[in-house]
């Protein structure tokens, strides 16, 4: 029997995800601020899935993530899709800092405890949807941007000290480009956007294969490959 637990399966891609994975006959445990919605996705299968509400910014984060582990049986999977992001160009304080704590501070509190399980419990699989927004520092958005950078780079962090430790803990690094979710729903245009269902689809494929790395779409695969060649006496001129 897999279990996974999802951290932001409310929902987005997180929800996808977790409707694919109880398809496949994965137990779940499912967590995230809103409970009502995360009982949208229970129903669709009560007795696979078990749920917590949880905030990742919280002191008690942790503890709940364990609780949840424990009320599940175990976790052959760590999913993480929770996190926030906005446009920001007037560069509003608190803008910033909650993006900043949602997706550093508690981004970094999940990840610690997910790899701490795996470390003492014969090693898993961790994996989080990050964004193509890591590759550059993106005006419209700063903290998003960095905070992504951030998740990308913690990732390979946490990959090569699985490795020193020698431990069997793989790692995938979800980045996607920009796909029709709540979070995209703020009155912007953001171009090139894909349908969440068929992303979570790609998603699933990535974490059977265990992939590494992973940049959804190729439309999104080639568009990074080249930012990342323009340098940075260039790319502060580009009004993206």
């Amino acid at each position: 029997m897999k279990r996974a637990i999802i951290i932001g399966a409310s929902s987005g891609l997180g929800f996808e995800v977790g409707k694919l994975l109880l398809s496949e006959g994965w137990q779940l445990g499912i967590a995230a601020r809103r409970e009502d919605r995360l009982r949208t996705l229970q129903i669709l299968a009560p007795h696979q899935v078990t749920l917590a509400c949880l905030d990742v910014t919280s002191p008690d984060a942790t503890d709940s993530l364990l609780q949840l582990i424990e009320n599940l049986g175990g976790m052959d999977l760590f999913f993480y899709a929770s996190g926030i992001g906005h446009q920001n160009r007037m560069l509003e304080p608190s803008v910033e800092l909650d993006t900043v704590r949602t997706n550093a501070f508690g981004f970094t509190q999940m990840m610690d405890a997910a790899f701490n399980y795996f470390a003492n419990h014969h090693g898993g699989h961790l994996a989080a949807i990050t964004s193509i927004a890591g590759t550059k520092g993106l005006g419209a958005a700063p903290s998003y941007s960095a905070t992504k950078a951030f998740q990308n780079t913690y990732l390979q962090s946490l990959e090569q000290l699985s490795s020193m430790r020698h431990l069997s803990i793989s790692v995938t690094d979800i980045r996607p480009g920009f796909v029709n979710t709540d979070l995209l729903r703020d009155g912007n245009h953001y171009p090139l956007l894909m349908k969440k269902e068929r992303v979570a689809h790609h998603i699933v494929q990535a974490l059977h294969h265990q992939r590494r790395v992973v940049v959804l779409d190729t439309r999104w695969r080639i568009i990074t490959f080249f930012w990342r060649l323009i340098p940075n006496s260039l790319w502060h001129k580009i009004k993206i």
